[in-house]
């Protein structure tokens, strides 16, 4: 289901690599038409992608996280922005002993905004750490793919992630999709209430709009993207 990595000791211990790549998911509800593992197999997809690309090192996935805005819904499991924190920073500290330069976390969770600080400390050292994508980097890509729905309007279980799941996973997506809609643009008290104040099926977007070209030409740019993070890192 998720991507994992095959190397052995012996392919990696003469391997020198920019940095290393750590995929981010979830285990959270995606409203009718698709899995609870949506995050994760949107983070494994783009990750080794990445990999094909780069000479980065591709580790297997984090698949729980923060998800704590989605617990009315059956399936969904989160840890403490406390516990992601600390799992993702031991992470680096091993890398980095290891002799790894830098760690590039790929999160596929929007809620797992602890990430943000954990990547911001990361920057004073020893070991510099990047978040992919960005809020650039999602908007661009969104927009050469030819996306119709916005960033704010497609929040959930809409077109961008059951685009990119009816190109990497189509078996995971089920039909009901096209009939899923909910607009709910404005979501002033997500944090303190929950999703489902905002939406009784878990979905906040437009996946009728969703196809597997766009998902195609959404992780494209993306790839295409990441060239500039390995830059800020100083490491490729």
């Amino acid at each position: 289901m998720c991507s994992v990595p095959a190397d052995t000791t012996v392919d990696l211990r003469d391997r020198a690599v920019p940095a290393a790549v750590l995929p981010v998911g979830s285990l959270e509800q995606h409203g009718p038409h698709l899995p609870l593992t949506t995050d994760t197999l949107v983070a494994t997809s783009l990750a080794a992608r990445i990999a094909d690309a780069y000479p980065v090192r591709l580790l297997p996935p984090v698949t729980i996280s923060c998800s704590h805005e989605h617990a009315a819904w059956a399936g969904t499991v989160s840890i403490s922005a406390t516990t992601l924190a600390a799992v993702v920073t031991d992470i680096a500290a091993s890398l980095h002993a290891s002799g790894v330069p830098a760690l590039v976390l790929v999160n596929g969770h929007g809620g797992n905004h602890v990430l943000r600080n954990v990547v911001q400390q990361a920057s004073v050292g020893p070991m510099p750490m990047a978040l992919f994508p960005g809020g650039d980097d999602w908007g661009a890509a969104r927009a050469e793919a030819g996306l119709v729905t916005s960033s704010a309007a497609d929040m959930h279980a809409g077109e961008l992630e059951t685009s990119i799941l009816l190109h990497t996973h189509p078996e995971q997506v089920r039909p009901d999709f096209a009939t899923a809609d909910h607009d709910a643009d404005e979501r002033p008290y997500l944090l303190s209430r929950g999703l489902q104040w905002y939406s009784t099926s878990g979905v906040v977007g437009r996946p009728s709009l969703a196809t597997a070209d766009k998902g195609r030409d959404v992780l494209a740019a993306l790839v295409a993207r990441f060239a500039g993070h390995l830059h800020a890192l100083g490491t490729g």
